[in-house]
Protein backbone atom coordinates (compact mmCIF):
# COMPACT_ATOMS: atom_id res chain seq x y z
CA UNK A 1 0.00 0.00 0.00
CA UNK A 2 1.19 3.62 -0.89
CA UNK A 3 0.14 7.07 0.05
CA UNK A 4 0.76 8.77 3.42
CA UNK A 5 1.51 6.27 6.34
CA UNK A 6 -0.73 5.95 9.33
CA UNK A 7 0.80 8.06 12.21
CA UNK A 8 -1.67 7.37 14.99
CA UNK A 9 -0.69 7.45 18.90
CA UNK A 10 -0.91 3.73 18.98
CA UNK A 11 2.02 1.64 19.06
CA UNK A 12 4.55 1.76 16.04
CA UNK A 13 3.87 -2.20 15.52
CA UNK A 14 0.36 -1.42 15.08
CA UNK A 15 0.62 1.61 12.47
CA UNK A 16 3.04 -0.61 10.55
CA UNK A 17 -0.01 -3.74 10.56
CA UNK A 18 -1.92 -0.87 8.85
CA UNK A 19 0.57 0.57 6.38
CA UNK A 20 0.93 -2.71 5.29
CA UNK A 21 -2.04 -5.00 5.73
CA UNK A 22 -5.74 -4.03 3.84
CA UNK A 23 -7.04 -6.51 6.29
CA UNK A 24 -5.84 -4.41 9.33
CA UNK A 25 -7.43 -1.09 8.10
CA UNK A 26 -10.65 -3.04 7.00
CA UNK A 27 -10.86 -4.14 10.47
CA UNK A 28 -10.20 -0.92 12.11
CA UNK A 29 -12.35 0.66 10.29
CA UNK A 30 -14.88 -1.68 11.22
CA UNK A 31 -14.12 -1.80 15.03
CA UNK A 32 -14.20 2.33 14.69
CA UNK A 33 -17.47 2.90 16.84
CA UNK A 34 -17.94 3.30 20.25
CA UNK A 35 -14.30 3.03 21.40
CA UNK A 36 -11.40 5.72 20.67
CA UNK A 37 -9.76 5.61 17.80
CA UNK A 38 -6.55 4.61 19.16
CA UNK A 39 -8.14 1.54 20.68
CA UNK A 40 -10.11 0.32 17.03
CA UNK A 41 -6.62 0.95 14.69
CA UNK A 42 -4.90 -0.77 17.59
CA UNK A 43 -7.28 -3.87 17.82
CA UNK A 44 -5.85 -5.30 14.52
CA UNK A 45 -2.71 -5.33 15.71
CA UNK A 46 -3.32 -7.42 19.15
CA UNK A 47 -5.76 -9.87 17.13
CA UNK A 48 -2.55 -10.50 15.46
CA UNK A 49 -0.47 -11.37 18.65
CA UNK A 50 -3.03 -13.79 19.99
CA UNK A 51 -3.19 -15.53 16.94
CA UNK A 52 -0.01 -15.63 16.76
CA UNK A 53 0.22 -14.06 13.02
CA UNK A 54 -1.68 -11.87 10.85
CA UNK A 55 -4.98 -13.46 9.62
CA UNK A 56 -6.18 -13.36 6.27
CA UNK A 57 -9.87 -12.61 5.90
CA UNK A 58 -10.11 -16.02 4.53
CA UNK A 59 -9.01 -17.15 7.47
CA UNK A 60 -11.13 -14.78 9.83
CA UNK A 61 -14.43 -15.99 7.45
CA UNK A 62 -13.38 -19.60 7.94
CA UNK A 63 -12.88 -18.86 11.72
CA UNK A 64 -15.11 -20.84 14.26
CA UNK A 65 -17.39 -17.90 15.59
CA UNK A 66 -17.56 -18.84 19.09
CA UNK A 67 -13.25 -19.07 19.64
CA UNK A 68 -13.34 -16.06 17.69
CA UNK A 69 -15.62 -14.01 20.10
CA UNK A 70 -13.42 -15.34 23.05
CA UNK A 71 -10.36 -13.96 21.56
CA UNK A 72 -12.39 -10.75 21.20
CA UNK A 73 -13.57 -10.63 24.31
CA UNK A 74 -10.26 -11.60 26.07
CA UNK A 75 -8.96 -8.77 28.47
CA UNK A 76 -8.73 -6.67 27.77
CA UNK A 77 -10.96 -7.09 24.87
CA UNK A 78 -10.36 -5.92 21.46
CA UNK A 79 -13.80 -3.50 21.79
CA UNK A 80 -16.51 -2.39 23.77
CA UNK A 81 -19.11 -4.91 22.21
CA UNK A 82 -16.43 -7.75 21.85
CA UNK A 83 -19.25 -10.55 20.74
CA UNK A 84 -21.34 -8.02 18.34
CA UNK A 85 -17.67 -6.51 16.89
CA UNK A 86 -16.09 -10.48 16.43
CA UNK A 87 -19.43 -11.09 14.73
CA UNK A 88 -19.22 -7.94 12.62
CA UNK A 89 -15.33 -8.44 11.60
CA UNK A 90 -16.58 -12.32 10.43
CA UNK A 91 -19.13 -11.12 8.29
CA UNK A 92 -17.14 -8.04 6.70
CA UNK A 93 -14.21 -10.75 6.19
CA UNK A 94 -17.15 -13.68 4.50
CA UNK A 95 -17.87 -10.82 2.05
CA UNK A 96 -14.61 -10.08 1.30
CA UNK A 97 -13.84 -14.26 0.78
CA UNK A 98 -16.74 -15.01 -1.03
CA UNK A 99 -16.87 -11.11 -3.53
CA UNK A 100 -13.14 -9.85 -3.69
CA UNK A 101 -11.49 -13.91 -3.89
CA UNK A 102 -10.32 -13.15 0.10
CA UNK A 103 -8.26 -9.70 -0.64
CA UNK A 104 -9.12 -6.47 1.08
CA UNK A 105 -7.66 -4.82 -1.42
CA UNK A 106 -9.99 -5.54 -3.93
CA UNK A 107 -12.52 -4.43 -2.47
CA UNK A 108 -11.34 -0.58 -4.02
CA UNK A 109 -8.67 -1.87 -6.41
CA UNK A 110 -10.37 -2.34 -9.46
CA UNK A 111 -13.09 0.63 -8.23
CA UNK A 112 -13.61 2.65 -11.75
CA UNK A 113 -15.24 5.45 -9.77
CA UNK A 114 -15.93 7.27 -5.92
CA UNK A 115 -19.67 6.48 -6.50
CA UNK A 116 -18.59 2.44 -7.04
CA UNK A 117 -16.00 2.43 -4.54
CA UNK A 118 -18.47 4.05 -1.97
CA UNK A 119 -21.40 1.28 -2.85
CA UNK A 120 -18.97 -1.16 -2.38
CA UNK A 121 -17.96 -0.28 0.84
CA UNK A 122 -21.53 0.80 1.73
CA UNK A 123 -22.99 -3.15 1.08
CA UNK A 124 -20.21 -3.71 4.05
CA UNK A 125 -22.16 -5.29 7.21
CA UNK A 126 -22.41 -2.32 9.86
CA UNK A 127 -21.50 0.19 7.08
CA UNK A 128 -23.75 3.19 7.13
CA UNK A 129 -23.21 6.50 5.57
CA UNK A 130 -20.86 8.46 7.24
CA UNK A 131 -18.66 5.15 8.11
CA UNK A 132 -18.73 4.06 4.42
CA UNK A 133 -17.44 7.63 3.34
CA UNK A 134 -14.86 7.72 6.31
CA UNK A 135 -13.25 5.11 4.60
CA UNK A 136 -13.90 6.34 1.23
CA UNK A 137 -11.51 9.54 2.97
CA UNK A 138 -9.18 7.01 4.17
CA UNK A 139 -8.49 5.43 1.17
CA UNK A 140 -7.94 8.52 -1.19
CA UNK A 141 -5.65 10.51 1.30
CA UNK A 142 -3.79 7.78 3.34
CA UNK A 143 -3.44 5.19 0.20
CA UNK A 144 -3.87 6.92 -2.88
CA UNK A 145 -6.98 5.10 -3.96
CA UNK A 146 -8.39 7.74 -5.83
CA UNK A 147 -10.76 6.66 -8.52
CA UNK A 148 -13.00 9.53 -10.30
CA UNK A 149 -15.36 10.98 -8.07
CA UNK A 150 -13.32 10.18 -4.47
CA UNK A 151 -13.80 13.06 -3.18
CA UNK A 152 -17.67 13.35 -4.08
CA UNK A 153 -18.32 10.20 -2.63
CA UNK A 154 -16.63 10.49 0.76
CA UNK A 155 -18.64 13.97 1.36
CA UNK A 156 -16.95 16.26 3.59
CA UNK A 157 -14.28 13.85 4.66
CA UNK A 158 -13.15 14.34 1.11
CA UNK A 159 -12.51 17.99 1.41
CA UNK A 160 -8.51 18.35 1.77
CA UNK A 161 -7.69 19.71 5.46
CA UNK A 162 -11.22 18.87 6.52
CA UNK A 163 -9.87 17.70 9.63
CA UNK A 164 -12.78 15.51 10.19
CA UNK A 165 -11.86 11.87 10.68
CA UNK A 166 -9.23 9.30 10.83
CA UNK A 167 -8.87 9.94 7.45
CA UNK A 168 -6.88 13.38 8.08
CA UNK A 169 -4.42 12.43 11.33
CA UNK A 170 -0.84 11.85 10.27
CA UNK A 171 0.09 13.33 13.43
CA UNK A 172 -0.28 15.00 16.66
CA UNK A 173 -1.39 18.01 15.50
CA UNK A 174 -4.21 16.42 12.85
CA UNK A 175 -5.17 14.36 15.59
CA UNK A 176 -6.13 16.88 18.24
CA UNK A 177 -7.91 19.20 15.25
CA UNK A 178 -9.63 15.89 14.23
CA UNK A 179 -10.79 15.31 18.04
CA UNK A 180 -11.53 19.31 18.51
CA UNK A 181 -13.91 18.78 15.22
CA UNK A 182 -15.73 15.44 16.55
CA UNK A 183 -16.73 17.46 20.07
CA UNK A 184 -17.49 20.75 18.08
CA UNK A 185 -19.99 18.73 15.98
CA UNK A 186 -21.13 16.26 19.25
CA UNK A 187 -22.23 19.56 21.54
CA UNK A 188 -24.09 20.83 17.91
CA UNK A 189 -26.01 17.80 17.45
CA UNK A 190 -26.60 17.64 21.69
CA UNK A 191 -27.82 21.23 21.38
CA UNK A 192 -30.12 20.38 17.94
CA UNK A 193 -31.76 17.53 19.76
CA UNK A 194 -32.57 19.81 23.00
CA UNK A 195 -34.08 22.72 20.76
Amino acid sequence: MIGVTFSLPVPAEANDLLNRDPLAVTLGIVLDQQITLEKAFTSPWVLAQRLGHEPTATEIADFDTERLIAIFAEPPALHRFPKAMAVRSQEVCRIIADRYDGDPANLWRDAKTGAELYRRILALPGFGKQKAQIFVALLGKLYDVRPEGWREAAGGYGEEGSYRSVADIVDADSLARVRAYKKQAKAEAKAAKEA
